[in-house]
């Protein structure tokens, strides 16, 4: 193993103040960290300031990807990681990053990390997020974004690509409000997506891509097993797509 490179460590921000500060320590062992934000209301901003050794940007939002596109143009070094700010790096995980940008001649380009999905503080073991994972950490110079992709954004890759060991936690579900809230505005976004490559919302849509939804993830993926967490999880990802084919049919008018 070579002498580790540098890594950059980028977020996007809307309003996050009761993730920043763990997020901020959390990736503190970057050699830079970027935040653009896109002018939160909340107190995001004024806990940000406490961290000197973060850059920060103020951006206007137009979609994820084109934010996390002019993120990772202001990346200072190769080696990026690119996390939510609802994601921790474990102490395992953290070791695994730096001992892999350090590998040398490492021919692999772009990694994926795999998720276990915290509900609240507990871990839902399915669902449908059994099998998740994103690519996270990844050479600047050998991706970027699929600009068709404006929602759950997909990375180009120019080169080879492999998974870590060690699992990234995402700590997405806080409260039922606020997990409804992301899935609503995701498929809203999606059905903008959509609406670009000329798809449309039909009767049909509105009862059976929800009821699948529901099915796939709470009979096919096992969220049965997870009890009442699953029936919330499951209920509210088929919300989701429920919402992205009011909006379709919405922009249809």
């Amino acid at each position: 193993m070579d002498k580790p490179q540098k890594i950059s460590a980028l977020l996007i921000t809307f309003n996050e103040e009761k993730n920043i500060e763990a997020v901020l320590d959390n990736i503190s062992f970057a050699d830079e960290i970027i935040v653009v934000d896109s002018y939160s209301t909340d107190g995001t901003i004024m806990l940000i300031k406490k961290y000197p050794k973060v850059k920060l940007l103020q951006r206007t939002f137009l979609n994820y990807t084109d934010q996390k596109s002019f993120a990772l143009q202001q990346a200072n070094y190769n080696w990026v990681l690119f996390l939510d700010a609802d994601e921790r790096v474990t102490p395992v995980l953290q070791k695994e990053i730096v001992e892999t940008v350090g590998i040398k001649d490492n021919p692999v380009v772009a990694y994926y990390f795999t998720r276990t999905f915290m509900f609240q503080d507990k871990i839902l073991r399915f669902s449908g997020w059994q099998s998740d994972k994103n690519y996270r950490l990844f050479r600047k110079d050998k991706v970027r974004f699929d600009l068709n992709r404006i929602v759950h954004e997909t990375l180009e890759i120019d080169g080879t690509c492999a998974t870590l060991k060690h699992k990234l936690l995402h700590y997405s579900y806080t409260d039922y409000e606020d997990y409804k809230g992301k899935m609503i505005k995701y498929g809203q976004m999606k059905a903008k997506e959509e609406f670009r490559k000329g798809h449309r919302a039909r009767w049909y849509h509105f009862i059976f891509r929800p009821s699948y939804k529901f099915f796939n993830h709470y009979i096919l993926r096992l969220g049965i097993l997870d009890g009442k967490k699953g029936i919330t999880i499951c209920y509210l990802n088929a919300l989701g797509v429920y919402a992205r084919y009011k909006e379709l049919a919405r922009l249809d008018k």
